[in-house]
């Protein structure tokens, strides 16, 4: 429309109701994570959230594991992303198959 200025942009994803100074939200969730020290009794700082699980099992994998070096070890059947982070990451994948019972066998190992 002529002469209307835009004061948020949706294709930014930005909220249009009850704007803050900053449209964007704490990538570090100080706030969050100081409200959930309180709960849990630990120091925020202690306090990891990721946005999906997708994205924490990736980050420990890239935070603990050595690309062509280290390998991870999962019983199948299992959440198919184990096996996506350690393929993009560089990491060996073992899987261990349940018996048709959907036991382990620690002799499988």
């Amino acid at each position: 429309y002529k002469g209307v200025t835009a004061s948020v942009f949706l294709d930014a994803n930005e909220n249009p109701y009850n704007l803050p100074h900053n449209r964007y939200p704490d990538t570090m969730q100080w706030e969050l994570k100081t409200e959930l020290s309180k709960i849990k009794k630990v120091s925020p700082e202690h306090i990891f959230l990721g946005n999906v699980s997708d994205e924490a099992i990736d980050l420990v994998f890239r935070a603990f594991c050595e690309p062509g070096v280290d390998n991870v070890v999962a019983i199948d059947p299992t959440y198919g992303i184990y096996q996506v982070c350690a393929d993009v990451n560089y990491v060996e994948y073992r899987n261990v198959l349940l018996n048709e019972h959907f036991q382990f066998s620690a002799d499988k190992l």
